[in-house]
């Protein structure tokens, strides 16, 4: 029987993006990284620049990903966040590789990595059932 952890790497592998939660003298905070999931791990890509890194490493973080906004018609929408240790890594060749190429500029500031690494200690997986429309068509 697959554990919440198992379900959430699985569906986490499903996704690219998500956003981290930290804190910040008791002020919580979102941002967005790039994910890719190695054993029993969740690697972060985040910009250096924004300094956000030196905020998550060394301490609980909570990560969060779905497929709310991008759930094609007919298929289960769903969300996953992880919570855990997280700290500072270089990833291997391997997992760059996998990682891809990162984008050109973030803000206007020309594009610097940083890397992350959680330990999930807890996972809960959120399914909202199947998907009958595309997710903007009620705007219309």
């Amino acid at each position: 029987m697959p554990t919440d952890q198992h379900i959430a790497a699985g569906l986490l592998g499903r996704v690219e993006y998500g956003r981290v939660a930290a804190s910040v003298r008791a002020l919580p905070f979102l941002a967005p990284a790039r994910h890719v999931v190695v054993g029993d791990r969740v690697l972060l890509r985040m910009h250096r620049g924004h300094g956000h890194h030196r905020v998550c490493a060394g301490s609980v973080v909570a990560y969060g990903a779905d497929n709310l906004g991008s759930a094609p018609a007919g298929t289960e929408r769903w969300s996953v966040q992880v919570v855990g240790w997280c700290e500072s890594t270089e990833p291997t060749d391997a997992q760059l590789e996998r990682f891809g190429p990162g984008p050109l500029r973030v803000d206007g500031s020309p594009f610097e990595a940083v890397y992350l690494e959680i330990a999930p200690s807890m996972a809960t997986v959120h399914s909202l059932g199947i998907a009958m429309e595309h997710p903007n068509e009620h705007n219309k």
